[in-house]
């Protein structure tokens, strides 16, 4: 780090990059006040913000080891700054002398032409240049895209139509093509704003405890810094790579319906009924009853079920998330203990409108209430009935008028609350030894949630082929919320969410479940019509080309295996854009449709309907070849090739180690 003094200004380089440079007329850093006007609902946050006043600190005065600014020589400091790091590393703290700021503006600098990629998981724009990014966890929305008729619809109907940078988990932490990486270290609402060409805008509704930078010689090193800063997952159980985790929510019928796939050819791992602990039907479709035991009249006999399936090597699976339903029996022993947060102005408990039913917030900032929920819900409820895995679902809910335990402001506490959530699953697990056993699946979070949580999912995408809600946004969100230490990603075959006559195709089934096949994790969903919609057992060409698709993942579990320790050890992510491994190849930094799966495997996969060939970019530095036809293309060019159902594009690189395994990918039957 170098950290140069000028006349009123001064500059930050960072491993020979520039990050900083101030000047009195070219200010760093504005300051000001804001009344921000937040409303939620059902998860959808309308934001608003008034700024009162926005001022430049023009004036930098060095003092110690502390940088003050004010607006101009004669005016008092109002910030102070204090610059500790090394040659590649450095942390800025941040200390405010106005207790009337609450507002912050910082620009850092930019260069023409410089990628951003990270933003936590973003899932519609992988490359973030040229647009502005909100970063507040909620609902993603219906479609996302406000020029679409479905996005219409749900805003109309809900105001649940969503926009492109909506996201279950955004992090204010980025990665630039400039080999350096940026975090904030707050909890308030931000964003990042990559639209002007000289420099790059945070904003931030607070003063944030630290900037945090990193510059390395690679991109795979700021990957690995920045997991070491936020924390890595456990490798993946091993009886994950046994096949894929069949997704029914019927009852007991379930259990003959898993026959059905086991018949067929499937390889399955997992049983996930989401409704074990019952079912109640609303106008958003079939939803759970959030009461979190097993339901003995929708699911008899579960104990011996569980246990029958294990003696098979199938783990069962299960679903919870952080609240409890009113007419439940456990909200009253929670609400008698106290462990509900509260409203504003009394000690009557918050209650959420989740869609035709109210829930109780369990208060994780309360010490007992946390462990209550980790040790009688998760650990005692399902751990000990032999549950061994389980969808972690929402976390980015928490509303924004409500009393904490801690007295934190909920406006600082909702972007924090995944993590909470994701932290209280994660001791339950460790309660019973069952660290890198049990698994759960999140798609909230925020930054730390890598620390806590073992696996991502994408969220709620639309069951079709749509450009902001579609199949193809699991590849950008695998790849962004990979930059910044997570992993393991995987999402719903078929997709989730079915509104206004948008239902599952054959078609949207068989490219999604050839994409999830070079994935950590294969995982199906029946959505939140399953009776509306297509299900993988309800056509036997779909189930055919599923069961050959779970085939091939298993015949890559070695290398997956291998992909999952070196995860666990280094940070690596298991898909990786494509510049990770190839970042001399200035075209592969654009690229959000395909990804490497770990060094060696290009995947392309098809996200188009109505496609029976497919284009993908081959980096240069690599002969790559085609799985199906084995034949061989060099790198840095476009290649079409042939794509039926049963042969998504993958290339894997000529001379890799594991070339044997790839070239008999194409035999499995």
């Amino acid at each position: 780090m170098a950290f140069e003094v000028q006349e009123g200004g001064f500059t930050l380089n960072l491993g020979g990059r520039t990050i900083l440079r101030h000047a009195p007329e070219t200010p760093v850093l504005f300051i000001g006040r804001g009344d921000a006007s937040i409303a939620m609902h059902h998860g959808h946050f309308d934001i608003e913000d008034y700024v009162i006043e926005r001022v430049a600190l023009r004036h930098a005065e060095i003092r110690g080891d502390k940088v003050y600014l004010s607006t101009s020589p004669a005016s008092p400091a109002v910030l102070a700054l204090r610059i500790d790091g090394n040659e590649t590393d450095a942390a800025i703290a941040f200390e405010a002398l106005d207790p009337a700021i609450n507002r912050i503006w910082i620009r850092v600098v930019a260069e023409p032409g410089e990628h951003v990629w990270g933003g936590g998981e973003q899932l519609s724009y992988f490359d973030m240049a040229g647009r502005r990014f909100p970063l507040w966890t909620s609902e993603p929305g219906v479609g996302r895209d406000k020029s679409t008729l479905i996005t219409w619809q749900a805003d109309r109907r809900s105001n649940s139509g969503g926009d492109y940078y909506r996201t279950n988990y955004p992090q204010p932490t980025y990665v630039s093509s400039r080999r350096y990486a940026l975090h904030v270290e707050t909890t308030a609402w931000s964003a990042f704003d990559f639209r002007r060409e000289g420099f790059h805008e945070i904003e931030v509704w607070d003063v944030p405890a630290r900037i945090e930078l990193w510059a390395r010689p690679h991109f795979s090193d700021l990957v690995m810094a920045l997991s070491d800063r936020f924390g890595k997952q456990p490798p993946l159980p091993e009886w994950v790579y046994d096949g894929a985790i069949i997704g029914l929510k019927d009852g007991e019928n379930s259990f003959d319906r898993l026959e059905k796939y086991g018949d067929a050819g499937v390889a399955v791992s997992g049983l996930w009924c989401e409704d074990w602990a019952g079912l109640r039907e609303t106008s958003f479709g079939r939803r759970l009853f959030w009461d979190w035991q097993y339901n003995a009249a929708r699911y008899p006999d579960l104990p011996k079920r569980i246990a029958a399936l294990a003696a098979r090597g199938i783990r069962f699976l299960a679903y919870v998330n952080p609240y409890l339903c009113v007419d439940g029996s456990l909200y009253p022993e929670a609400e008698k203990a106290g462990y509900f947060a509260k409203k504003l102005e009394s000690d009557e408990t918050y209650l959420v409108d989740f869609g035709e039913f109210d829930c109780g917030v369990v208060d994780f900032t309360n010490p007992e209430a946390s462990q209550w929920f980790a040790e009688h819900v998760i650990a005692r409820n399902m751990l000990d009935l032999g549950i061994m895995g389980w969808m972690a679902d929402f976390g980015e809910y928490l509303p924004t008028d409500i009393r904490l335990a801690s007295g934190k402001e909920a406006t600082l506490a909702h972007n924090e609350w995944p993590v909470l959530w994701a932290e209280v699953n994660a001791r339950a697990v460790a309660s019973r030894g069952k660290t890198g056993d049990a698994i759960f699946f999140m798609r909230a979070g925020y930054s730390g949630v890598q620390r806590y949580c073992p696996l991502l999912w994408a969220g709620d995408q639309s069951v079709d082929f749509s450009r902001h809600d579609g199949i193809g946004t699991v590849i950008c969100a695998a790849l962004s919320s990979g930059l910044v230490g997570n992993a393991f990603h995987h999402s719903d075959v078929g997709g989730y969410t079915s509104l206004f006559d948008n239902v599952r195709t054959p078609e949207l089934l068989m490219r999604w479940a050839e994409m999830a096949a070079f994935t950590p994790v294969m995982r199906g969903h029946e959505g939140n019509r399953p009776l509306q919609n297509l299900q993988i057992d309800q056509d036997p060409e779909v189930l055919a080309h599923f069961a050959r698709m779970t085939r091939i993942y298993v015949h890559l579990a070695p290398y997956l295996r291998m992909l999952s320790r070196e995860a666990a050890e280094t940070g690596l992510p298991v898909q990786r854009p494509l510049f990770l491994h190839f970042e001399d190849d200035a075209r592969t930094y654009g690229i959000q449709t395909a990804y490497l799966y770990g060094p060696d495997l290009l995947v392309a996969p098809v996200i188009e309907a109505d496609r029976s060939d497919w284009t993908a970019y081959l980096p240069a530095g690599a002969e790559w070849v085609h799985v199906w036809s084995g034949k061989r293309h060099a790198g840095g060019q476009d290649v079409t090739v042939p794509a039926p159902f049963g042969e998504p594009p993958v290339f894997y690189r000529a001379d890799s180690a594991h070339a044997d395994l790839f070239e008999r990918i194409a035999s499995v039957r």
